[in-house]
């Protein structure tokens, strides 16, 4: 049982708030995108409205990128979307940390640094190694209560995101709490309930595969993308050297031989392509997927007009469908087709669900929306659907007893 916001008596009361707002960087290091940010305005409300005293933790890319900077600019687009001032601290854990996380008033907020700054923060740890960590005994004096929204992050087990609960009592925010509500009980939707997987992600989307077929939580499995790809070489289709070696340079040969297992098990249960796009001469030029030539450099970028109409009919049926991975190469407008109009389709369903990452993107850049709901994670909504622990959710059920809730 995890205790959400409801169950703190926020007044006066110190918070440290996880959130994950790792966003798009531009040339000039400040946010290109801040929709991850408004994601978790209505937690950060909700607390400050309510007089907490709010610090923000947060990371920001990865050692060595162009996206790992300071969080400065995060706290200049908070303070807008919160509309109040909302200060950034150039430090997470230190004296000059601690004294201005005690220094605030009720209904104050700050931004701590980057935690990625800090080579603990891309470590993985259990729990109890997470709570001795220079991060976590450094800031835990001067918290209170400890509250984790970042559900995008929650399938790693980082001192910020596991150890904070070992020491403190945590609650799940907003965010954290309306996905677990959702991708917890797939079991309880609409039926019958069709997975959509696309992509590149084929490890992560056949694990899910064999999970709900096995599990029988699932009547079709779509496939696209690399996803699709893999499944048609499994199938004995030739895609043509250009998909194959992509497959083959991502380290994905090996999955060839579980996709065929999963056929072998469910395959009347999993659609494939049936025609995909290439690019031949500037433009889009689609082929039916045993018309490929053999050794064909032109790789497949978009599932073709027949799949769609294929797909399309199973979706006209469904009761949910839940969406993972797009169906080609979004970003290039002519192989945009099969992303647009497969998702487009989905929200006509009673109830559709669309993984996070990649597929949120996708989304937001072909401005498709009308989903009963997208999650903020993609790794962690994977993760869920395969009925995996997160570690940051466990940490939240298994760390000290929690605040009394407040009197009514």
């Amino acid at each position: 049982m995890i205790d959400t916001l409801d169950d703190l008596d926020v007044e006066g009361t110190t918070v440290g708030v996880r959130v994950d707002i790792n966003s798009p960087i531009g040339d000039d290091g400040t946010l290109a995108d801040d929709a991850r940010l408004r994601a978790h305005v209505d937690t950060l409300s909700e607390l400050l409205e309510r007089g907490g005293r709010v610090a923000v933790l947060a990371h920001q890319g990865r050692p060595g990128g162009d996206d790992f900077v300071s969080l400065e600019s995060h706290a200049e687009r908070l303070s807008k979307l919160l509309e109040r001032p909302v200060d950034h601290v150039d430090t997470t854990f230190s004296d000059a940390a601690r004294e201005a996380v005690r220094n605030l008033e009720n209904g104050d907020c700050l931004v701590l640094e980057n935690t990625r700054f800090y080579s603990e923060e891309y470590m993985e740890f259990d729990p109890e190694r997470a709570a001795e960590t220079h991060l976590v005994e450094g800031l835990a004096p001067a918290l209170d209560v400890y509250v984790n929204d970042a559900f995008a992050a929650a399938h790693r087990s980082q001192p910020s995101l596991v150890g904070f609960p070992t020491v403190l009592p945590g609650y799940a925010g907003r965010v954290m709490e309306s996905e677990l509500d959702v991708l917890g009980t797939i079991e309880e939707t609409p039926e019958p309930r069709i997975y959509v997987l696309g992509g590149a992600k084929v490890p992560d989307s056949i694990d899910v595969a064999w999970s709900v077929l096995e599990k029988g939580l699932a009547d079709h499995v779509l496939t696209a993308g690399v996803v699709g790809n893999v499944f048609l070489i499994a199938d004995g289709v030739d895609v043509g050297d250009a998909s194959s070696d992509f497959i083959y340079d991502q380290g994905y040969w090996d999955e060839i031989d579980r996709a065929a297992d999963l056929l072998d098990a469910y395959g009347d249960s999993i659609a494939l392509p049936r025609d995909v796009a290439v690019e031949r001469d500037g433009e889009r030029h689609e082929l039916g997927v045993n018309a490929l030539p053999p050794g064909d450099e032109e790789a497949a970028m978009d599932i073709g007009s027949s799949t769609l109409a294929y797909y399309e009919r199973l979706l006209e049926d469904a009761g949910t469908v839940i969406l993972n991975g797009p169906a080609g190469v979004f970003e290039e407008e002519a192989f945009a087709t099969g992303t647009r109009q497969l998702y487009g389709a989905a929200t006509d369903v009673e109830m559709s669900i669309v993984g996070g990452g990649d597929t949120a993107s996708a989304l937001r850049s072909l401005g498709v929306d009308g989903f009963t709901h997208v999650s903020t994670g993609g790794g962690a909504a994977l993760r869920m659907l395969t009925a995996e622990p997160l570690p940051a959710v466990t940490a939240l059920e298994d760390g000290p007893k929690r605040q009394q809730p407040a009197d009514d």
